[in-house]
Parts: C-alpha cells; structure tokens; sequence
C-alpha cells in the first residue's frame, strides 16, 4: 500500500480525493489536511503528498520543500511561472484538477517509485523550448505593455532608441509575437507583465 497524505482547503476535494482513492489501486490515504501547517505539524507518515498550490497561510509553493516526503501538486493552475516554481522547489509531480482517477493513481504511484509526473494537458508546454526574458527584457516589456513608444522606453531606460528596438525585436521572438499588442497579450497570458 503507498500511503498518501491530501492537502486540500475545500472541504469537497479532500472528500472526493478519499472516497475515490482509499483503498484502491493499492493507496491508503494516511491523512487529510485543509492547509501545509496543519499538514506539517502533523508528522504524518506518507509515501506521497497530494498538495494544493492555493492554501490558507503558507502557500503549497512555499511549503513543497518542508515536506519530508515527495510532493504530488494536484491544483487548478496551470500557469508556467507555477509550474516551474513548483518544479524547482521539489515537486514530483503536477496535476492539474479535473485529471482522470486513473491518471492519479498512477501519478501517485509513480511518485512514490521516485519518478517524475506531469499533467498531459501541460507536459508540452514544459517541454517545448522556451527562451526566458532577461530583467532588461522584462523592464522593456512592461514598458511596452504601459504603450511607451522605443523612444520613450530608451529614455526611461537610459539606453538609445536602437538599443530599445533591439529590445523590442528580441522580446517578439521570444514570445512568438508579430507586434506590441500580440507581445503584451501573450506576455500577459504566461504571466509575465
């Protein structure tokens, strides 16, 4: 049996989580909290914790390294930034709510064999290429988003006019965009600005 431990706020998820996984493909849940500090306080003895990143007092996000045993996030957000910050604090595993029972369990199951899981509906998008924004790049960009033309992002950034288009130009190909408004969309949607 591998033991799991569910944190959860709403009341309704952790009920479901139990009755559809407590006892069966070999899960016995172990314990089931409503937020990371009572989860923790607990010491309870889990093979897999089932975290949410939105919780009451401390965050999932700052709380997936406090646990002794690997981390499950199992949430309703799907933004990159989440995903990568949960990732590099230790999560194994990313699931987003609404996921089939059988890929849960198998989720769990992976997990506690120690490997890695990701969610099909966000696996592509981890795993495709992405080009970060330098600070520089990101200081444009929220220029660009507040409608500064490149000479007035160069002279609020004390760098040419050129300097400012190279900037420009750079942020559109990282961000797949052909122009300032197709940018700040897609800079907006990935939760950059």
């Amino acid at each position: 049996m591998t033991r799991v431990a569910i944190v959860d706020d709403h009341p309704v998820v952790r009920e479901g989580l139990v009755a559809a996984l407590n006892g069966k493909g070999g899960i016995e849940v172990a314990g089931v909290f409503g937020s990371a500090e009572e989860a923790l306080a607990s010491r309870v003895s889990a093979e897999v914790v089932i975290l949410d990143l939105e919780l009451p007092g401390l965050p999932g996000l700052d709380a997936i390294a406090r646990f002794d045993a690997p981390v499950l996030v199992l949430t309703a957000y799907a933004a990159d930034e989440d995903i990568d910050r949960a990732l590099a604090a230790g999560a194994k595993g990313y699931l987003l709510k609404g996921a089939p029972l059988d890929d849960i369990e198998r989720a769990i199951a992976a997990v506690a064999r120690g490997e890695s899981v990701l969610d099909p509906r966000i696996t592509a998008r981890v795993l495709a290429p992405r080009q970060r924004l330098t600070p520089r790049e990101r200081e444009v960009l929220r220029l660009l988003a507040a409608g500064k033309s490149n000479k007035e992002i160069g002279a609020a950034l004390r760098i040419s006019e050129r300097t400012a288009k190279f900037h420009v130009t750079a942020i559109f190909n990282k961000l797949g965009a052909e122009n300032r408004a197709q940018a700040v969309a897609v800079a907006k949607e990935k939760h950059l600005i």
